[in-house]
């Protein structure tokens, strides 16, 4: 007996009522029959016809566009970006909200996982609610910020730049992206022919005038001759093993935070937003409050941003060990920190490394973990060090959610936490939580 094939809903479509919002960039909804749609390029409270875009008829939910808007909210603009919309670039999910509105629903998801995975309103995670924009973020309404200094372009087939679509290896070509800091506009990426690439990341320093270009070959394909308008350094991916190395020009860019210069290697990791190394970096040491000789971890650390904002501030008596998997981060890290002696960088896997060390007490903690969180095990080891505080940086407020409920698990409670707008436009949202000791009673 044959099974009955499953009859695909993709292109079918259903007037609702939005409801709230969810994490991802998209808003819910249900079907007058009950079925859950995850909706995007809406917002909440809105009636609008939703095509679905994901979904069959056994799934648990469908994802679908709003196509039509029947009848707006008040928090809704014109999409500035031409390339947003429904069945286009996948890059941004609220070009069709207010910048404030953005702010809010982004703090809405933040309250959302936190109370469901770690039991905590925002009082008592010490939050006011709100998601600060960056420095120079508020701009008049119809103004976009152009703060995005990496870009990874993909490339079509007949080797035009664009972005990739919503869940899709569709590339949308285009021919500007409007919130690219200009120091990657000037680049000109979107203007070239790309024959025989797969992708394009462009790299604009905030900290520097040094501009990059990592190119990443098609199977078998040769790097084209790259003349660009401005001084650039470009860079290659291996397709046999995936390491970056130099073409001509500089092998790292340079960047600045905490009145320091951070060398970031063969595209590297840095803060994407200009202001965000800065914003972070106050508030991770506005949090600890680090003071002269004490000892402290820095966790997955990168180029070592946070390592050495408090090397500085423990002063010479004080130490400071970061962990980071990266090779090449590892060795940024041990150049840019050359100048504290009592700073150690380890390479390795937070959970595998930390263990070796042999620390059993620390008086300070900073770890900005990877989208997916620490976990269990490695939050539930780093409460048995005794930190005073423990500064834990999030860029998915639901992986925080869940660790923040494991620390509680081990005795740590959030003091504070601070939620900043380092990705307008998009989902993404920058979370600093700083933990301490829950007093035991006398």
């Amino acid at each position: 007996m044959q099974n009955s094939p499953v009859s695909s809903l993709v292109g079918e479509e259903y007037e609702v009522e939005v409801g709230p919002v969810a994490h991802g960039g998209h808003c819910i909804a249900r079907t007058e029959a009950g079925r859950v749609l995850f909706v995007r390029h809406a917002l909440p409270g809105e009636r609008v016809v939703a095509r679905v875009t994901e979904g069959e008829e056994t799934s648990r939910f469908l994802r679908a566009d709003a196509v039509t808007i029947l009848d707006p909210s008040k928090d809704r603009v014109e999409a500035p970006c031409p390339f947003a919309g429904p069945g286009k670039c996948g890059g941004c999910d609220w070009q069709h909200a207010k910048p404030g509105a953005q702010r809010r629903l982004k703090g809405e998801v933040i309250a959302e996982q936190l109370l469901r995975l770690a039991g905590l309103t925002p009082e008592e995670a010490g939050w006011d609610g709100t998601v600060m924009p960056a420095e120079g973020d508020k701009l008049p309404q119809g103004e976009v910020p152009q703060w995005r200094t990496r870009v990874q372009y993909a490339i079509d087939a007949d080797g035009h730049a664009g972005l990739r679509k919503h869940r899709s290896h569709d590339v949308e070509v285009i021919d500007h992206c409007m919130i690219a800091a200009p120091g990657v506009s000037e680049l000109g990426i979107e203007k070239r022919d790309w024959e025989n690439m797969a992708s394009v990341e462009a790299i604009a320093a905030s900290g520097s005038n040094d501009r990059q270009v990592v190119l990443t070959p098609k199977p078998g394909g040769r790097l084209p001759l790259v003349e660009l308008d401005k001084p650039v350094s470009v860079l290659r991916v291996d397709e046999k093993d995936g390491g970056v190395h130099r073409v001509h020009g500089r092998a790292f860019v340079r960047e600045r935070a905490d009145e320091r210069t951070y060398r970031v290697g063969n595209g590297g990791f840095w803060q994407v937003h200009p202001k965000a190394a800065q914003t972070l970096m106050l508030a991770v040491m506005q949090g600890l409050t680090p003071r002269k000789g004490e000892t402290a971890l820095d966790l997955y650390c990168g180029v070592g941003l946070f390592a050495g904002a408090i090397a500085d501030r423990v002063g010479d008596q004080g130490a400071v060990l970061g962990i980071e998997s990266g090779k090449r981060a590892v060795e940024d890290a041990r150049h840019n920190l050359a100048g504290f002696p009592r700073v150690r960088v380890e390479q390795g896997k937070v959970e595998s490394v930390l263990p070796r060390t042999g620390i059993t007490e620390v008086d300070l903690i900073v770890l900005d973990p990877p989208r997916a969180g620490a976990g269990k095990q490695t939050v539930h080891h780093l409460a048995t060090l005794g930190a005073r505080r423990i500064a834990y940086v999030a860029c998915d407020p639901a992986a925080l959610a869940r660790d923040l409920a494991y620390f509680a698990e081990r005795g740590y409670k959030v003091r504070t936490l601070r939620a900043f707008d380092l990705f307008p436009m998009t989902h993404h949202v920058e979370c600093v939580a700083i933990l301490e000791p829950v007093k035991k009673d006398a």
